[in-house]
C-alpha cells in the first residue's frame, strides 16, 4: 500500500467474518518486536466537567481505580492538565495493586516520581509522564494510582463517565500511602489521570476511538463491560496476542468535527481531529486505531449543539479520511466501524428521518471507501433485523442510542481478532 512505508505492508486475505470485512491491510509491527518495550495498559480521553460542576480539591487525596488490559514488569502513569487554565500541582503519587474498595495491597505500594522528584507543577495545557516504577502489573487487573492535591483545585481536566468507582480520601492531607481510605468519599470520575502504560515483551496497543458507545455509557459500573474491554479479554485468551493492550479513548458526546456545543462546557471534549495526535498518536506502542466517530455530528445539531454545525455526510468522510491518512502516517492499522442505529433515540431532538439518511450515506462510505485497512460492521451485527434503524431489542441499553451490556458484549465480540496479528483463527 503506497501510503504505509515498506516494514509495514502485510496482507489479509479477504474474509467473510460475522459483522467484519477485512480489506487489505497492513501490519503496524515494528521490527523485534519481541523485545520489551512500553506499551499503553489504560488510558482515558481529558474532557471537561459538565455545567456547574461544583467539585473542588484542596490538599485532599484522590484514589482512582483502573483496570489494565496488558501486563508487564514496570509502569508508569500520565497527568494531563490539558484543559486547565493555570498550573496544577501535583503532591505525591503511588500506584498499587487495588484489592478491594479503596483498599491497596500494602506489598504493592510504590511512590511514583517524575523526572527523579516526589512532586510536580503540570503546566496549563500540558501532561506529564512519570518516572518508570518497578510493580510488577496482571493483565485484566485493578491498579489504584493515588494523588495528593496540595493546593485549592478545581477539576478542569477530567473524563465524566468513568463508569469505575474511585475514592476521596476523608478530611485533607496526603494520604496516598495509607492502605485503606476509611470514609472516603465516593467518585465515578477520574480526574487529572489520563494514562498508564506498562513495559512488557513485545508490547503494543490498539487504540479505540470513540464517543458514548465506545466509552460504554448504559453499561454497568465496575464491571468492566464497555467493548474495548470485551476485546482486551478476548486477546487476553489467546497466547498469541496477549501482548497487545486496549485502551478506551472514547468520550460521551464527542463529534468529528465540533468541539463540546456551548451550553455543555467541556463536557464531550474537542473534536477528535482535534484530539487525536494526543490520544491516538502519542499513546505508547500504538499498532492499531479502530474509530467509531460520526453519530453525535449527525445527531447533535437541533439537539445538544446548535443548528448550525451541522454537517453533510461528505464531510463526515472526509474527516474520517483525515484521521486514516494521518494514522497511516505514523504506520498504524485504521480500523473503520459503521454507526448503529438509533431511530427513536430518547435524546430529544437527535434522531430525523433526514438524519438517518445521513447515516445510511456514511456507512455505506466507511464500507466501500477502502480508506481504511479493514471495516468493523457494527450496523449490521447491532441492527433489528425487523427494523433495521433501530437497535436491536435485546442490546438495547434503553435509550434507543448505547447498547446494554448485552449488546457491548456482541460488539466487543463481532471483532476479528485476525484483525491484529498472530494466528488466524
Amino acid at each position: 500500500m503506497s501510503h504505509m512505508p515498506a516494514r509495514f505492508v502485510r496482507l489479509f486475505s479477504i474474509a467473510a467474518v460475522v459483522g467484519v470485512v477485512i480489506l487489505p491491510a497492513a501490519s503496524a509491527w515494528p521490527d523485534g518486536h519481541e523485545s520489551a518495550r512500553w506499551a499503553a495498559t489504560w488510558a482515558t480521553g481529558p474532557a471537561g466537567p459538565a455545567p456547574g460542576d461544583p467539585t473542588e480539591f484542596n490538599d485532599q487525596t484522590l484514589r482512582y481505580i483502573v483496570h489494565t488490559s496488558i501486563g508487564g514488569d514496570q509502569v508508569r502513569v500520565k497527568i494531563s492538565n490539558t484543559f486547565g487554565a493555570t498550573a496544577l500541582a501535583i503532591g505525591r503519587v503511588h500506584v498499587a495493586v487495588s484489592v478491594e474498595g479503596a483498599a491497596i495491597d500494602r506489598r504493592t505500594d510504590r511512590t511514583v516520581t517524575f523526572s527523579g522528584v516526589d512532586h510536580v507543577k503540570v503546566p496549563a495545557g500540558a501532561l506529564v509522564l512519570s518516572d518508570p516504577v518497578n510493580l510488577r502489573v496482571a493483565a485484566l487487573s485493578d491498579l489504584a494510582i493515588s494523588i495528593h492535591l496540595p493546593e485549592r483545585t478545581s477539576p478542569a481536566t477530567m473524563h465524566s463517565l468513568a463508569l469505575q468507582t474511585s475514592y476521596v480520601a476523608a478530611g485533607t492531607g496526603d494520604h496516598t500511602g495509607d492502605v485503606d481510605l476509611p470514609g472516603a468519599a465516593v467518585t465515578t470520575s477520574w480526574h487529572f489521570l489520563t494514562g498508564v502504560d506498562v513495559r512488557t515483551r513485545g508490547g503494543a496497543t490498539i487504540v479505540a476511538l470513540g464517543d458514548s458507545i465506545t466509552d460504554g455509557a448504559n453499561s454497568t459500573t465496575d464491571a468492566n463491560l464497555r467493548w474495548p474491554d470485551v476485546l482486551a479479554a478476548r486477546l487476553q485468551e489467546r497466547h498469541d496476542l496477549r501482548q497487545l493492550g486496549v485502551i478506551d479513548e472514547g468520550i460521551i458526546g464527542n463529534r468529528l468535527l465540533h468541539p463540546t456545543g456551548p451550553d455543555f462546557a467541556n463536557l464531550f471534549g474537542p473534536a477528535a481531529l482535534a484530539r487525536f495526535d494526543r490520544d491516538v498518536l502519542a499513546q505508547a506502542g500504538v499498532t492499531h486505531v479502530i474509530v467509531l466517530l460520526g453519530i453525535n455530528d449527525i445527531g447533535h445539531p437541533g439537539s445538544a449543539a446548535p443548528q448550525s454545525d451541522e454537517v453533510s455526510a461528505e464531510e463526515i468522510a472526509a474527516a474520517l479520511t483525515q484521521i486514516a491518512d494521518r494514522a497511516h502516517e505514523k504506520g498504524i492499522v485504521v480500523i473503520g466501524a459503521t454507526l448503529l442505529p438509533f431511530e427513536g433515540t430518547t435524546i430529544a431532538g437527535f434522531y430525523s428521518p433526514e438524519k438517518e439518511v445521513k447515516r445510511q450515506a456514511v456507512n455505506h462510505w466507511i464500507r466501500t471507501a477502502s480508506r481504511f485497512d479493514a471495516v468493523i460492521d457494527f450496523d449490521a451485527i447491532m441492527r433489528d433485523p425487523t427494523h433495521p434503524t433501530r437497535l436491536r431489542p435485546d442490546l438495547d441499553g434503553g435509550d434507543h442510542l448505547h447498547p446494554s451490556d448485552a449488546g457491548q458484549e456482541v460488539m466487543g465480540r463481532a471483532i476479528s481478532l485476525s484483525l491484529f496479528g498472530g494466528s488466524h483463527h
